[in-house]
């Protein structure tokens, strides 16, 4: 029999996140099933990884236990502040999981690599496959220029002053090679039908 007047399921969002604070199983269990879907839903989108959102679900629900008495009610709903703690959850676990990209100083090396190693095509897809290829075609300074702009998000300025060039050539270096990317990647590949 329920201690409560009415069910658990039609208690405030507030009393709700009490209960979980006190450890209460019957409004644990109604807290996390009122909310699951949102916390799931804000998780996925975020990471994209089905498996991923459950992890973050769960550490969303499990942080809402731990802090659940530091809830201030002037500053957002009990739905806003779990699904902000689930955005902020998700996109950690999204940086955790970006590899680590490579330093400037040794994007020569890595673009002059490129083969046609039965590895190389288990872990890369085919689009993969062909920006690696065309952006390896580009000359050394273009490739290197577009490359620091576009993964590592520099701006031309800081191109410039890494690869220790005047700012019109380092912007004339990025444009150049998105045109030079551009116009490969649009080309259809051989073997494909054109109609």
């Amino acid at each position: 029999m329920s201690r409560f007047r009415f069910p658990a399921g039609r208690l405030p969002d507030e009393a709700l996140l009490s209960g979980l604070a006190t450890g209460d199983p019957e409004l644990a269990v109604t807290f996390v099933r009122r909310f699951q879907h949102t916390v799931f839903g804000v998780a996925i989108a975020v990471t994209g990884d089905p498996q991923l959102a459950e992890d973050v679900a769960q550490q969303t629900f499990e942080r809402a236990w731990r802090h659940a008495q530091i809830y201030d009610a002037r500053r957002g709903s009990v739905r806003t502040w779990l699904t902000a703690i689930a955005h902020n959850l998700a996109i950690d676990a999204v940086r955790s999981r970006q590899p680590e990209p490579v330093a400037p100083e040794d994007l020569e090396a890595v673009l002059g690599v490129v083969s046609d190693t039965p590895e190389r095509h288990a872990l890369a897809d085919e689009a993969s496959s062909r920006l690696r290829a065309a952006v390896a075609e580009l000359p050394p300074e273009q490739g290197r220029a577009l490359v620091m702009a576009g993964i590592y998000g520099m701006t031309a300025q800081q191109v410039a002053d890494s690869e220790k060039i005047p700012l019109g050539t380092a912007k004339t270096r990025i444009r150049a090679a998105m045109g030079k990317l551009r116009t490969t990647l649009a080309a259809p590949k051989r073997g494909d039908h054109v109609e």
